[in-house]
């Protein structure tokens, strides 16, 4: 399956790892430790070296409770920080985690060739900004805002919801004048979405798959691993890596992570399982 991003054009046969680039002072999963542009630049060319082939640029906190960025202040942490990237490393894609349809503009003409918004872009002018573009978009599910999406996630058939919005979302991208071939889909686990809705989502990826365009997981650090194991945030690194390889297992093309050089070692070992005739059950 192919995925095009701008000027670049991504071969997901098997999947890719995406490594998560938060620039912001109130990340759950790391504090804020590359806020400063410096340290920004040096842990994405680690994540690179480790094998990242697309690093996702942050710079609002989508955690519960999250304060609200301004358009300026989201602007000035990302697109300097997506502009020395690009300067530094030509050939990788930056991709910015935004919802903003100014920070999609400015992010674009600073050289990112993918936008990756948990609105699935339904703020005003989101969806224009990215077609405006040649950026591939990444679709995301999410019931609720941010700040309180899990106080009373409720769902009649999560599958069936998320499967609905995402085919919905899809076609009207396209009527807006985004092609398939710039479209990528992701469940949004942990987005408004109890344990349970999670777990069924992931056994359910391949029936997500059927939406014939490449489908994107994250579940890096994520609370789910504090219910079903009991791990703070720096100890759930082998949960995230159980799911990683189970969802390339069942066909996910983009896996959207902070340990990357591990996930990348995951992939590795998932690609050799299919090219000796693996197949899920």
């Amino acid at each position: 399956m192919l995925l095009r991003c701008g000027s670049h054009t991504l071969d997901l046969a098997t999947p890719m790892v995406m490594g998560i680039l938060n620039v912001t002072p109130d990340s759950f999963s790391d504090g804020g430790k590359f806020a400063a542009p410096g340290s920004a630049l040096e842990h994405a060319f680690a994540m690179i070296e480790a094998g990242a082939g697309i690093i996702d640029v942050g710079g609002e906190s989508t955690r519960p409770g999250a304060d609200a960025v301004t358009v300026d202040e989201e602007i000035r942490r990302v697109v300097p920080v997506v502009a020395a990237l690009v300067r530094r490393i030509p050939t990788i894609i930056v991709s910015v985690d935004t919802s903003k349809a100014e920070v999609i503009r400015a992010a674009v003409q600073a050289g990112a060739t993918m936008i990756n918004d948990v609105r699935a872009l339904r703020d005003d002018g989101a969806m224009q900004a990215a077609a405006e573009g040649a950026a591939a978009v990444c679709l995301m599910h999410m019931q609720g805002e941010p700040r309180t999406m899990q106080a009373h996630p409720y769902y009649e058939n999560v599958v069936v919801d998320v499967r609905s919005f995402l085919a919905e979302r899809i076609s009207a991208c396209e009527a807006a004048g985004i092609s398939r071939d710039r479209i990528v889909v992701d469940p949004g686990i942990g987005f408004g979405k109890r344990l349970e809705h999670n777990l069924e989502l992931l056994a359910a990826l391949p029936e997500l798959a059927t939406l014939g365009l490449p489908l994107m997981v994250g579940v890096s650090r994520k609370s789910m691993f504090k219910a079903l194991l009991g791990r703070p945030v720096e100890e759930r690194m082998a949960g995230g890596l159980a799911v990683a390889t189970a969802a390339g297992l069942a066909g996910v093309h983009l896996l959207r992570v902070h340990d990357v050089a591990e996930t990348v070692d995951a992939v590795k070992v998932v690609a050799a399982l299919k090219r000796a005739g693996y197949r899920a059950s």
